[in-house]
């Protein structure tokens, strides 16, 4: 897919769901005539609006009904193996519908491409009901499931696009709010599995993954500053991880760092220590994420704050565990 680099800004406005639905989705149906979206109750939530303006016939609301969206979503599918994209909350899309992903998609392999939107801390005031710092765990446990998170509006568009294209039951994970700060402000190569290295330095690797990775490279321009080189990574297929890069990071750092807004069990942090303890000369982990507890209410970067997850709290920390 072209993109149009004075479009970029527009497309980090609309947030990562309104670009995956919004371009992304609307780039695939022009290709794919039996693309079919299956959502749980509002379009509008979903960012839909456009697309089911567009191509009404190739939309089925499930209605405040996640498994039954999951078995509609999986029934499409089974027909012929076309793609569907199932649409709703990230807390919803795995915490509410568990079992049915796992006996109707992982299970069958279906070629269905969850899109769970709003994911960690972006909904805010509606708290636990609605924030999803679990989701990553529920997903790796899955057999055959492969886990992408945007870092941006941009990666978000690409990421619909590519999960397309492969097969096999995907989760995509999109995280934010409206003005979604970028990260690549210029068309790159989008590959599943092969993540971006966005900045070079030789003391510590900064490895982040969906909205932590504008941090990260937010906190790496405060320790250059204070003297601290960080390379950084956007790892953004959480599942499979690029092994390859981690075995040249355990090479060259003093110290690898895991950032995420998700539990740090189970995440992102998780996945990374798990490869890293079966290697023998393997360097310092420090993971940063969701702590175990439930913050206090309030708006995103005030939730951010109660975990270390700002790029001020993130620099201190690494600073701290170098000394």
């Amino acid at each position: 897919m072209a993109i149009n680099p004075a479009l970029i800004k527009a497309y980090a406005k609309m947030g990562q769901k309104g670009a995956a639905a919004g371009i992304g989705m609307m780039e695939l149906a022009k290709r794919d005539p039996d693309m079919r979206v299956v959502v749980a109750d509002s379009v509008a939530i979903a960012s839909l609006d456009r697309f089911y303006n567009s191509y009404p016939d190739r939309v089925i609301n499930a209605g405040i009904a996640e498994q039954s969206m999951i078995g509609i979503a999986a029934g499409l599918s089974s027909e012929d193996g076309r793609v569907v994209y199932a649409c709703t909350y990230a807390e919803f899309v795995l915490t509410k519908a568990l079992e049915f992903v796992r006996h109707n998609l992982a299970y069958h392999r279906f070629n269905v491409k969850l899109v769970g939107n709003s994911a960690g801390f972006a909904m805010e005031t509606l708290s636990i009901s609605h924030w999803a710092t679990e989701d990553i765990s529920y997903a790796r446990a899955l057999p055959g499931m492969t886990i992408l998170s945007a870092a941006d509006s941009l990666e978000a568009i690409k990421m619909v696009v590519a999960a397309h294209d492969m097969q096999g039951p995907v989760y995509i994970r999109l995280s934010g709010l409206l003005n979604c700060p970028m990260v690549y402000e210029k068309d790159f190569d989008y590959q599943i599995g092969k993540a971006n290295t966005l900045r070079e330095g030789e003391d510590v690797t900064i490895i982040a993954t969906g909205m932590m990775v504008r941090e990260a490279l937010d906190a790496a321009d405060l320790l250059a500053n204070q003297g601290v080189h960080c390379r950084v990574v956007d790892m953004h297929t959480i599942k499979p991880l690029d092994t390859a890069l981690l075995d040249n990071v355990m090479a060259s750092s003093r110290m690898i760092v895991s950032v995420e807004e998700h539990a740090m069990i189970g995440g992102l942090g998780g996945a990374i220590a798990e490869y890293m303890a079966e290697k023998n000369g393997r360097p310092r982990l420090v993971r940063i994420g969701v702590g175990d507890f439930f913050c206090k209410l309030g708006d995103l970067r005030f939730c951010w704050e109660q975990h270390g997850l700002t790029a001020p709290q993130i620099a201190e920390r690494i600073n701290k565990e170098l000394q």
